[in-house]
């Protein structure tokens, strides 16, 4: 039971929030699958030693030609799975957090508050969602190889097989450190936003589609913008090969002097325009799919009048 607006409430049970959290980022990640490709083809460009694309339109326009429309969806079973275990360990952390918050202040979180309960939310899932996002950056990447470079992994499980034998355990947890760093950045920004333009915009819209569209939209603007370069490390990190034993970066900083010294200041934002394009609408998506549940859950299952909307 919770106590809002002096109100006493049934809510959502700890289990269920995982559940929820999961699914939306699940249903959000098969709308925007697309954009996410083009995004880890953009930041990878480069690699290989000349410059692959000019911009987002020249990818899309060569993945199409050269390897057809399905290849769009390369890597969705491992997308689905990092959602499955990043997005519910991260939005059933953050929704925790916040019924600990509200039980033991009897308020909405502060700006600080809703920040650092971001952070831990990011950390943890980020941890839980690692293996599956170095699956998924891999699948997407690897039809850009020459075929005798290309790892052809047939689903999800068949990556891990694979990496755990080939590279051991600990591979699926390569680029953890740039993993977590990036998640923490994202989920302070993105969960904290959120809370806080939805509480602000409670006075202008009420409870409902229009204000969680709207909150969504700039909690998605801002994480695009403060998230990208730490992107772009994770992403070269986690598709990286090591040759003779010695890895092609040493972590994060590293990427980002070698980018910056090899391809210029602006390529740390290279994928930007997919990047916003993917964070942008999953965002939104996650965000009202979130919310519908919640209130459908309360409303059939806890038959309370009162949604147990995200704060």
């Amino acid at each position: 039971m919770a106590l809002v607006y002096g109100v006493e409430k049934k809510t959502v049970p700890t289990h269920m929030k995982f559940v929820m959290g999961g699914t939306s980022g699940m249903l959000a990640t098969c709308i925007v699958q697309p954009l996410d490709l083009l995004k880890t083809r953009m930041q990878i460009s480069g690699t290989l030693g000349t410059r692959e694309y000019k911009n987002s339109f020249e990818v899309l326009s060569k993945v199409l030609k050269n390897e057809g429309i399905l290849s769009l969806y390369n890597g969705l079973s491992a997308g689905l799975l990092r959602q499955a275990t990043y997005t519910s360990a991260k939005m059933g952390v953050y929704q925790m957090e916040l019924d600990w918050y509200r039980k033991n202040f009897g308020n909405y979180p502060s700006m600080v508050a809703s920040m650092t309960m971001g952070i831990v939310a990011g950390a943890f899932g980020a941890m839980c969602g690692n293996p599956a996002e170095v699956a998924l950056i891999r699948m997407m990447s690897d039809n850009r190889l020459m075929p005798e470079d290309r790892r052809n992994y047939k689903n999800v499980g068949d990556a891990f097989v694979r990496i755990v034998k080939d590279e051991g355990v600990v591979a699926l947890w390569r680029g953890c450190l740039p993993t977590v760093g990036r998640a923490m950045v994202v989920n302070m920004v993105q969960l904290a936003s959120y809370s806080l333009m939805k509480n602000q915009l409670h006075g202008y819209l009420s409870e409902g589609i229009p204000l969680h569209l709207t909150a969504a939209l700039v909690s998605g603007l801002l994480t695009s913008v403060t998230s990208m370069p730490l992107d772009m490390a994770k992403t070269r990190i986690q598709q990286m090969k090591v040759i003779d034993g010695k890895p092609e970066y040493s972590g994060t900083i590293d990427v980002l002097k070698k980018v910056l010294k090899n391809e210029g200041a602006f390529a740390v934002w290279k994928g930007f325009t997919p990047y916003l394009m993917r964070m942008g609408p999953h965002t939104i998506f996650s965000f009202v799919f979130l919310e519908q549940m919640n209130k459908a859950y309360s409303k059939h299952m806890l038959s309370d009048s009162l949604s147990d909307s995200v704060p």
